[in-house]
């Protein structure tokens, strides 16, 4: 049976997905939808008129869309338009057609490209005017990735120390031969690395100075844009960033639902403060994993993942759910005998989790909701 998403909205929370390898998931088929199809096009279309000013080329995101275009590094700039624009007309479609106005929901989210998504759903600012600072760093975002690499760093045992590794990427920056940081910290035991050279390989082999034995890094095949890391404070992005968020117009409204930021992992939006935010956005790591805590905390019970295949944050829910059934079967019943406190002992960072947040075992209660795949599930004339 269909979920009854206006029936749950109070206690629902929307997650608004970022940049990824693949960015079209079924917006094809929303966009030749015969009820949704006009909504798509015009966002499509408003979405790529506007990126085509701001980098001086014909940006045709309807053409890409139909043509069912994946996404390659060179095309990172019309990718942040297309994930914006296909996010934004979802949120629209629930409205126009379902009267499911996102403002009413319990909390919203945005992991990465997502956080500008929600303050444009949310009315803080236009959507031309948000995304220019993107927009206009794309370009040098993509020459900056022609040498990065993604690390993912993961213990199978104990929580990874955040100080811990941040010293050893300061270290390695400071020998002057590439910078590497945090990109994100997914859940206790992972975080993203973005390196340049040979930055991923030289802190794969010094790491264990200061970190576990248990702790792994595996290298991404693909490149990755160093948002959220100090790569780009490199051709004065950051800077270049600020410059464009003071003068664009908006910013006085508090978003509406409440809006966790992933740069702050809080509620810390107010009516003034999001230029402040947004510029830290540029430079400062994803903190996913608090904002994963802060959805357990506020009791919700459904979450509508909103944007084209949305898959990096429901699969990171769904191995702490995974982790946390597994631990409650095989951990917390001392009659299980020794295997069972051998396996208890494997997941140590998520022992010492559950001890202090007790909120961790809601997680394989949660509903989760792919939007797309939601909408066009429905029947509608």
């Amino acid at each position: 049976m269909a979920i009854d998403l206006a029936d749950r909205l109070k206690n629902s929370a929307f997650f608004l997905r970022g940049y990824n390898v693949t960015n079209l998931g079924r917006s094809a088929e929303l966009l030749e939808h015969p009820a949704y199809g006009p909504t798509v096009h015009r966002w499509l279309d408003e979405t790529g008129r506007f990126a085509s000013d701001i980098l001086h080329r014909k940006v045709d995101l309807i053409a890409r869309v139909r043509n069912r275009q994946e996404s390659v590094l060179e095309t990172f700039g019309e990718d942040v338009g297309l994930i914006v624009a296909m996010e934004l007309a979802q949120i629209e479609l629930l409205k126009q057609f379902f009267d499911i106005h996102w403002q009413k929901a319990k909390m919203a989210l945005g992991y990465s490209l997502g956080e500008v998504s929600a303050l444009i759903a949310s009315d803080v600012y236009k959507m031309q005017h948000l995304l220019a600072p993107t927009l206009s760093m794309s370009p040098e975002c993509i020459e900056l990735a022609r040498n990065c690499t993604m690390g993912v760093l993961f213990s199978r045992g104990p929580e990874l120390s955040m100080d811990a590794v941040r010293k050893l990427c300061l270290e390695i920056n400071t020998e002057g031969a590439g910078v590497i940081g945090i990109s994100s910290q997914m859940a206790p035991n992972t975080m993203l690395l973005i390196g340049q050279g040979s930055t991923v390989d030289r802190f794969k082999q010094r790491m264990h100075s200061l970190v576990p034995e248990q702790v792994h890094l595996r290298k991404n095949p693909n490149r990755w844009p160093p948002l959220h890391t100090p790569l780009l404070w490199q051709h004065g992005l950051q800077n270049r960033a600020g410059e464009i968020m003071h003068t664009i117009p908006g910013g006085f409204t508090t978003p509406q639902p409440t809006l966790v930021s992933l740069v702050t992992g809080k509620a810390s939006y107010n009516d003034f403060n999001s230029r402040d935010i947004l510029n830290r956005w540029i430079d400062h790591p994803q903190r996913l994993w608090d904002g994963i805590c802060e959805t357990l905390s506020a009791g919700v019970e459904t979450i509508i993942h909103v944007g084209p295949e949305p898959n990096l944050v429901p699969a990171t829910y769904q191995r702490l759910s995974d982790n946390v059934t597994a631990q409650m079967k095989r951990g917390f019943t001392t009659r299980l005998g020794r295997r069972a406190m051998t396996q208890l002992a494997r997941r140590q960072w998520l022992t010492k989790m559950l001890s202090s947040r007790a909120i961790l075992l809601r997680a394989p209660f949660v509903e989760h909701v792919i939007l797309e795949d939601w909408l066009l599930e429905q029947k509608v004339k």
